[in-house]
Order: C-alpha cells, then structure tokens, then sequence
C-alpha cells in the first residue's frame, strides 16, 4: 500500500480573505459591528446605519469622523493594515478593533463601497470592490467622513448565505449590536433606519452628548431612569485603578430573560461569563431564580489586566485578576443598591420588634373588634343598583376588619422622617395598611420581615458566624474525579477562611474536617461538588473559591430568614406594625424580599382621589 504523503501549499489571497470573513463576519450584524466601530475610532460624533431588509439586501454606515484619501482607502482594504496600533503592543490596544482583516475580509464575500474624504480636504474618493476585485475607483463629493455600503453580502458564498436567517431575524441582531455600541458613546449621536418591503423605519435616534442614564434609559426602557440607582465606584488593581460606572436597575424592576444586561469592558461591548455571573451573585438574595436584573455596567481597567484577543470579534476577555474583578463588581453592586433603596436613617423600635417575635401567634381576632362589628354584612352585594324599597338582605356571616383596636396614633409633624407611615390597620392577617404624608402604603409583613431578618443575620454576625467553623466528629469522606480534586486543593486556603477545611485524601477524594457553622447541617459531598463546578466555570483561584461559597452561605443564611420570619396569617398590633415600618424605613434592600418580591406598594394621595372620581 503506498503512504499518500499531503502536500503542503500556500493559499490563495482570496481564499485566506474568505477564511478569515469566517472568523469575523458571520452575519450582517457582525459586518455592521465592525463598520460601526471603525466609525467610533475614527473620532465620530454622528454616525448614520441604514439597513435594507434587515440587511440581507445592503447595509450602510455614515459618519463624519477624520475621514480617509485614496491612498488610505487602498491600505485599509489590505489584510493586517490598522492605523489603531502605533507600536507593538497589542496587549495595549485601546481602541473597539483593530483587526486589519476586517474591512477586506468584509470586501472578500460582499460588494462594497467605500467614499471617503478627510477635512482638509477638498473632494473625496470612492473605492469599489466586488467580492475581493477592485471594480472601479473615482473622486466623488461628499461632506467630510467616511460612508461604506455593503451589499449582496455571501452573493458568491452559497454555503454561507443559505445559513442567514430571515430579514426580521437579522434587523433584530443589528439593532441590539448598534444599542450596545450607542450605550457606550453617549456622547454620539446614532441614527438607524430599516427598510424593508418599500417602507423605512427608524428604530433609533439618539442625541449628542446626553447623559449617560437618560441614553441608557432611552435605549433599554424609559421607566429604568425611575427604577434604578447610579454606580460610580473605583478600587485599585494590580497595573492601576478599576473604576465601576453605570446604572443598576432596582431589584422589583426585573424581566424574565437576562437580554436586558448591558456588559462593557473599557468602552467595549462583551458578553463576558465572569461578568454575568458576578452580576447574578450581586442580586442573588434579591430577585428570584426565574427573574434577571436591567442594567448597564462599564469597566474601566488597565489595559495591562485584561487580554481582549481571545475573542475574533472581541465579545469575550480574560482578566489577569478574575476573582478581584468578580469581587469588585458584586460588593459594588450591592453597595450602590444599599445606597437605592434606602429609605431612612430613623431606628426602629427594637423593643416592639423582639415581642413581636417573641409572642406566640393569634389565629382569631381582637374581641374589641367581633364585638363592635359583630351582626354586620360586609359582603358585597349581587346588584350593584337596588331597587326603590327593597333591602339588601342581611347575612349572618361578618367579614371582619383584622388588626387590634388601638387609638390611631396622629402623624408626626415632621412626616418626611416616616416615608412608610403610621399603621392604621391589617387586612388578611397579611398586609399592614399604614397612612403617610401623601398617601396611602401597603406592606407584605412577611416578606417584609423575612428581608429584615436576613439583614440582620448579614449584619450582625453573619461574616462571624460564616467564619465560624463546627468540626465533624468524625471527617467526611467525599470522593470526586481527579481534576475536582485538584481545583479543590488548590483553593482550600481560601475557602477556610470561611470555616470549610478541608484536604486531599488520596487521589480523588477530598476529606472535610470542618463546615461553616451556619451550614453545618449541609450535604458535604454536594457541597463539595457545586464548589468544584463553581470553580470550574469562574476561576481556580482560592479567592474565587471563596468567594463563591460566601454566596453559597447567603443562600443559606436567606433560606433561614424565610422560616425565621413572622408568618402570613398573624394579627399583629399597632406597635408591632409600626416597628415593622420603622425597621423598614432603617434597613437598605427592604423594597423587596429574599426572593425578589416587593414587599410595599404605595398609593398617592392623589391615586386614591381619582379612584373616587375626586379628580
């Protein structure tokens, strides 16, 4: 049999322009992003998109940045030509791109157009290339800035065109590529229009120089400037300072899928899972598994820490201090949400709270109240009109106001210090109806208290009690593949400093000698286990490690606030619901409880009016 021996060639210019379109552009949005961020580097401050079908038929970017002459246009349609590196660092890239294979590698599967004329210059000069050949090159008029066409896009790639989606399908992917960019410059003003079927659309317009909540806001939802709370927060790392600036929308204001947050590292736009994680560690005992945050975070970091070249089109990074980023971003987060949601600096009534906990619950009313309405129908009635002389029948069965009777206390002369009232009653043996300065506020009190609780587990003694160690009688045995193991070993230091200790037993098998005091009662091996996937997916760093499992513990120490907390279904008394507003009104994060649920609404005054046609 004879050996076939390959023959190894050099590829052909057109063929080495086709394989690295593969990498970078994969679809229309991918080609926009690319054009969309040369505009941005090229010192823009209006920057025009129009998109025929979605575009699948042509797509056109317009700017009136620095601009380019002839010359440059034909440098700029070469493979590896890039004006964004001056030197040789290409870790020290602070530019959106620099790939030089963008623009020819767009030219190699698409018709393009390039018209461009720098400032000082007097006319312009356009550039046309049919799928890698140059067609045809020319002066032209045109403002000063850059306009680049794309059109027919994969026309002599069937392979690849026959995998686009539909026309709507890729609007909607351009459209949410160009938000993420406009996000991150507010200070340019982007114009996208659609035409699709003869008509155009214009999906965005955005202002100049606009401040960065309201573009956020205008971008994602126009409620999100009334729902969140501002972060500005700066630590130092290894090659400098990181600094955290964005909005952060409040935990009660949520949606179902995680497409409304808005990631960016250094003005760049990454879908980053360190950083989707942090951000869900940051709201973990706030919103409910099924239910994810609104929000837009920038990064700012040495350039030096993070390594932006992992990625062709440059939507994920690595960083040289993961754990110190993912620490960074959740105390940050939480912090700035503490700051949001805190509604006053008034203690509550410790006393009235420890005998609310401390007296056993009442599953019937006050006899003060049976007694006084007792023999009354409160049902509604069946017909909303009676007719002259005929009575509504009377029924045996009462519905009953709950809540004790106590004279109401008169609101305080300064009603700005009790932004949740005075309690004036309770309806369902659930909900505290309390009266404040300009309205009328409704509390849940159990999942009020249950946020109270978990508060206070966090702030006085929780971080003891995590660091508290119970050492097993007799050590856990957990065996676990080798490579668990090792992620294990090499973070058990962090990790006991949570009060985990634990240590190789052969190899694979870990031995647990102590647990955290406050999850003494967990499963061991599982633990173990979710760690060692944990570390897997974040990190092997011991930092991380710990990191982790001190969210671990708030879950646990949140688990132990919903059973420690008052029930639904218990009659309280005036005192006791007044601590409870009290406490409220002192303890950050209580507009919602451990699981995401808001835990008081409020009508104004002027809501309540209106619904009695007062207004």
């Amino acid at each position: 049999m004879t050996r076939f021996t390959p023959q190894i060639r050099r590829l052909p210019p057109g063929l080495v322009n086709r394989i690295a379109a593969g990498e970078v552009v994969e679809r229309p949005a991918a080609a926009l992003k690319e054009l969309v961020e040369n505009a941005i580097d090229a010192g823009s401050t209006r920057i025009a998109i129009a998109l025929k079908d979605g575009g699948l038929v042509s797509l056109e970017v317009t700017d009136n940045g620095c601009g380019m002459d002839a010359e440059d246009i034909a440098l700029a349609l070469e493979r590896h030509a890039t004006s964004k590196l001056p030197d040789e660092a290409i870790e020290m890239v602070t530019s959106l791109g620099f790939r030089g294979e963008a623009l020819p590698s767009i030219a190699s599967v698409a018709e393009v157009t390039i018209e461009s004329r720098p400032h000082d210059a007097d006319t312009g000069w356009r550039r046309v290339v049919d799928h890698g050949e140059t067609v045809s090159e020319e002066p032209v008029a045109l403002p000063p800035g850059t306009r680049v066409r794309v059109e027919n896009l994969f026309a002599k790639v069937p392979v690849r065109r026959k995998f686009l989606r539909t026309a709507r399908s890729e609007y909607i992917a351009s459209l949410d590529c160009v938000r993420r960019l406009a996000m991150a410059r507010p200070d340019i003003a982007f114009t996208l229009t659609n035409e699709t079927d003869g008509k155009v659309r214009k999906s965005l317009i955005t202002q100049s120089n606009e401040d960065l909540p309201s573009r956020v806001a205008q971008i994602v939802a126009r409620e999100l400037k009334d729902n969140s709370v501002l972060i500005d927060l700066e630590r130092e790392a290894p090659g400098g300072t990181m600094r955290l600036t964005g909005i952060a929308g409040l935990p009660t204001y949520n949606r179902g899928v995680a497409d409304h947050q808005y990631l960016f590292v250094n003005g760049r736009p990454v879908k980053d899972k360190l950083l989707t994680g942090a951000v869900r560690g940051a709201y973990s005992d706030m919103l409910a598994r099924d239910r994810h945050a609104v929000l837009a975070l920038f990064l700012e970091i040495p350039p030096q820490d993070v390594d932006v070249n992992v990625h062709p089109a440059k939507t994920e990074v690595r960083f040289r201090d993961a754990s110190g980023v993912r620490g960074f971003i959740v105390s940050g987060l939480r912090r700035a949400l503490d700051t949001g949601d805190r509604r006053s600096a008034q203690g509550p009534d410790r006393a009235a709270m420890e005998r609310w906990q401390q007296e056993p619950a009442r599953e019937e009313q006050a006899p003060a109240l049976r007694s006084i309405f007792e023999g009354r129908d409160w049902s509604t009635p069946e017909q909303r009109v009676a007719e002259p002389r005929v009575d509504w029948p009377a029924s045996r069965d009462t519905a009953l106001p709950q809540g004790r009777a106590e004279e109401a206390a008169p609101l305080p002369q300064d009603a700005s210090a009790y932004p949740l009232g005075i309690a004036r009653g309770q309806v369902a043996k659930t909900y505290i109806v309390a009266e404040s300065a300009d309205g009328l506020v409704l509390v849940d009190q159990h999942a009020a208290h249950e946020r109270l609780v978990l508060e206070r587990l966090k702030n006085a003694g929780a971080g003891e009690a995590a660091q508290r160690s119970q050492a097993l009688l007799v050590p856990d045995v957990v065996e676990m593949d080798e490579v668990d193991c090792d992620r294990l070993e090499n973070a058990a230091e962090g990790l006991s400093r949570y009060g985990l200790s634990i240590e190789r037993f052969g190899p694979c098998a870990m031995l647990v000698r102590a647990v955290p005091a406050a999850i003494a009662k967990a499963d061991t091996g599982k633990l173990l286990r979710d760690l060692a996937d944990d570390i897997a997916k974040h990190g092997s760093q011991a930092d991380s490690g710990s990191l982790l499992l001190a969210e671990k513990l708030e879950y646990v120490l949140a688990t132990m606030a919903c059973h420690g907390s008052v029930r639904a279904g218990r009659v309280l008394s005036v005192a006791e619901m007044n601590a409870l507003l009290r406490e409220m009104e002192a303890t950050p994060r209580s507009g919602q409880c451990n699981h995401g649920r808001p835990t008081w609404v409020k009508l104004s005054t002027d809501d309540v009016e209106k619904l009695f046609g007062r207004h």
